[in-house]
């Protein structure tokens, strides 16, 4: 579902014009529960890709978000120069709950 969500908010843009609509943070939390439903870890800069801005508005967004406790960013053990980021879990517990509300509300399975 989450994915599903991901690809109408990217199919969007064939309707609008795509600055029109700029949430790069929901766009990360999006990518950052779905990645971590299928345990797979998020790169800074594959993050940014997914919040659908330039990567200096999407650092200052992974950066506003990680001093307010939402993201958590560790560095990569076999790589130093990368770091991952996932949601701490009281925003991905968060998250959750608004999924949970949204398939609700909208009878999604």
């Amino acid at each position: 579902m989450v994915r599903r969500l991901i690809r109408l908010r990217r199919d969007r843009d064939r309707h609008f014009p795509a600055d029109l609509f700029g949430d790069p943070a929901w766009d990360m939390l999006l990518d950052l529960v779905a990645a971590r439903m299928e345990g797979v870890d998020v790169a800074v800069s594959s993050l940014c890709v997914a919040a659908a801005v330039p990567t200096t508005t999407a650092l200052r967004w992974v950066r506003s978000l990680s001093e307010a406790g939402v993201f958590v960013r560790r560095t990569d053990p076999g790589d130093a120069r990368r770091a991952f980021i996932t949601l701490s879990d009281q925003a991905h517990e968060a998250m959750i709950g608004w999924l949970r509300r949204f398939a609700t509300v909208f009878a999604l399975r």
